[in-house]
């Protein structure tokens, strides 16, 4: 189901490149990558995860509410994070002329499946 899910993001997004499922303490769920994907999205899950954890706690602090969504642009990919729940986060990686929108909405639907699934 993971995969599937992964793959669809990816496949579906204009630019998509790769995608996982990792838990808050930087261990990979699942992942998915294209054959070209020139990194390990393995390896940005575990370094944005941490800048992850910053955003939320900042959140909180600034009584905002829970942080739901990140965009991290950077030369060579856009990074997409989606929390889910309090565990889990959703990654995906497009490259800067891909379709920003299209992944966050591919993102949104499956969302609700996969915590489901992560229980």
């Amino acid at each position: 189901m993971f995969q599937d899910a992964l793959r669809e993001i990816v496949d579906k997004t204009d630019g998509g490149i790769a995608s996982l499922i990792m838990d808050s303490e930087g261990i990979a769920v699942e992942s998915y990558a294209r054959d070209d994907a020139s990194f390990d999205i393995n390896t940005v899950g575990i370094e944005f995860g941490v800048v992850l954890g910053s955003i939320k706690r900042a959140a909180e602090s600034l009584e905002a509410g829970k942080a739901h969504e990140v965009a991290i642009g950077t030369d060579k990919m856009i990074t997409l994070i989606r929390t889910l729940g309090d565990t889990y986060f959703l990654a995906v990686a497009i490259r800067p002329d891909g379709n920003l929108g299209k992944g966050r909405y591919l993102m949104r639907t499956v969302a609700p499946k996969l915590m489901a699934e992560l229980g």
